[in-house]
């Protein structure tokens, strides 16, 4: 991903923000009240992610029509909801934006859907590496044998994390 570019950035209307908030109770449940603010703006990008700011820090965006917290919106303010836990042997391949792979899985929560956002962490101490896209519902990921389980959109150390606003 190249560096994201700013193309507007302005505070959004009660209306817009009760929308965002259906949307991301629908993704990630009651844990949406964790994202409820009275200053949300708005961040178009050059890039295909909107980025929603609560209180100026990045930790919403909105991709592909779904609404859900950036890697720096989960460590900030963590919830168990969504999340595909991987072996420490990933990680590294997790940071240079790999997509999940079934043999480094070690766990999904129930609640995890095919073509639905995810959050994907590291076994040991529980830390969001990224954003992924699960490619399968949680019992059918975990069922699988090998190949690809999650393509990956967005991770630590990616332009998106490291947007300067």
């Amino acid at each position: 991903m190249d560096d994201i570019a700013v193309k507007k950035r302005h505070t959004i209307k009660r209306s817009a923000a009760a929308r965002i908030g259906q949307a991301l109770t629908g993704e990630i449940g009651a844990a949406e009240e964790l994202f409820r603010t009275k200053n949300l703006e708005v961040v178009e990008t050059n890039s295909p992610f909107t980025l929603y700011l609560i209180d100026k820090r990045p930790l919403l965006m909105e991709y592909e029509g779904w609404i859900f917290p950036t890697v720096r919106g989960a460590v900030e303010r963590p919830f168990p909801e969504r999340r595909v836990t991987v072996d420490s042997g990933a990680v590294p391949f997790v940071m240079n934006g790999a997509d999940i792979m079934r043999p480094g899985v070690v766990g999904a929560t129930d609640d995890v859907k095919k073509d639905a956002p995810v959050v994907i962490a590291e076994e040991r101490h529980g830390k969001p590496l990224a954003i992924g896209i699960a490619l399968y519902d949680a019992e059918d990921l975990l069922g699988q044998q090998k190949g690809k389980v999650v393509k990956t959109v967005h991770r630590v150390g990616d332009a998106l994390w490291n947007i300067e606003l």
